[in-house]
């Protein structure tokens, strides 16, 4: 066992600071990780405020980590010494049901272990996260970081990357396809970059004709205007798939005219009551509407490959760990483009 700095919130009412908490030994098959950046997530701020009612104190958050390794277990034979890898939303799993099995640890049925907040036979009885000088995690869990990737801008690709991949590689987006992406922030500006990646014809959706010239800086091909109601009727039945990234409950029904038949909408930032379903839409063109959480550790490895072939990072502003409050505020405020990530050179 070993002690690391830190950054925690003591209580849903108190700003991070500085903490010092424990990290478990080096187990056989695990790697210590010396944190270098380690982006921020709007999910750190509903844990560290207990927005979802389940929060543990000290809360540690950050699960968009890219690092060096210091330390290897005897059983760890893939990695080396001072190699940059990555940790993302989740440091275990049970590796034993269905869904693990078929390298979907994000859905396991008995539920993975968070990179911080949750239950852990680690130091302290709860997960601790990349707001830290160092970290451990079994060997499973680490990812390969591709040679050339800025480290900082990859970092979100831990969590707002595999968020938007992992739906267009279960929907098969490919050339030829029009891809829809609801809402331009840390979510979609990173669903422009790897739809256009992919070839498809890329549309932002969103309410600010302001975002128009950047939407087509970040690949898009057009930008459509939610709240014009003639634009969106110009557009209907023109799509064969909708990402919608949009943060916060919202009437997901405008959207989904836009489908042509069989097309689907895939909601991957909202979480939890939305609007009430309009299955109207849905039963006159065989539409669907669907969710998606990350991409399991193959997924994961395969979007940061990707990522390295076509030199695609996040779009980020690079902060001080003593920032983080007021990125906080920032955050809430969507005063940012369009993820912050800490230098964790400069927690001491």
């Amino acid at each position: 066992m070993s002690n690391t700095v830190s950054y925690a919130a003591q209580s849903p009412t108190t700003p991070l600071a500085h903490h010092l908490i424990s990290r478990r030994s080096v187990g056989p098959t695990d790697v210590q990780i010396a944190v270098e950046f380690c982006g921020v997530c709007h999910t750190d701020i509903h844990h560290s405020r207990n927005d979802w009612g389940r929060a543990n104190y000290p809360m540690v958050p950050g699960h968009e980590i890219i690092g060096k390794v210091t330390g290897l277990g005897s059983n760890v034979s893939h990695l080396k010494l001072g190699q940059q890898v990555a940790v993302g939303c989740f440091v275990n799993s049970c590796r034993t049901c269905s869904s693990c099995e078929a390298h979907m640890e994000q859905y396991c049925l008995n539920g993975f272990t968070a990179t911080y907040n949750s239950p852990s036979k680690d130091p302290g009885g709860f997960t601790y996260g990349g707001y830290s000088k160092s970290i451990v995690v079994n060997e499973h869990f680490v990812l390969k970081v591709p040679d050339g990737l800025d480290p900082a801008g990859t970092a979100p690709l831990l969590c707002a990357g595999i968020t938007t991949y992992s739906p267009l590689m279960h929907w098969s987006v490919k050339p030829g396809m029009t891809v829809g992406v609801i809402g331009l922030g840390g979510l979609g500006h990173m669903g422009v970059k790897l739809s256009h990646a992919l070839g498809a014809q890329t549309i932002m959706i969103t309410t600010s004709s302001g975002k128009a010239a950047d939407a087509k800086r970040l690949g898009a091909d057009a930008v459509l205007i939610s709240n014009d109601a003639a634009a969106m009727q110009a557009m209907a039945n023109k799509f064969d798939f909708l990402l919608n990234t949009i943060p916060v409950a919202h009437d997901f029904n405008q959207y989904m005219p836009l489908l042509k038949v069989d097309g689907s909408m895939c909601i991957v930032g909202a979480i939890g009551p939305n609007a009430e379903l309009n299955s109207g839409p849905l039963i006159f063109g065989r539409r669907s509407v669907a969710g998606s959480l990350v991409g399991g550790i193959k997924e994961t490895q395969e979007m940061l490959d990707f990522c390295g072939r076509h030199n695609i990072t996040a779009d980020i502003e690079l902060i001080r760990m003593d920032e983080i409050n007021q990125a906080y505020e920032r955050m809430i405020k969507s005063d940012v483009k369009y993820r912050f990530v800490i230098d964790m050179s400069s927690l001491n």
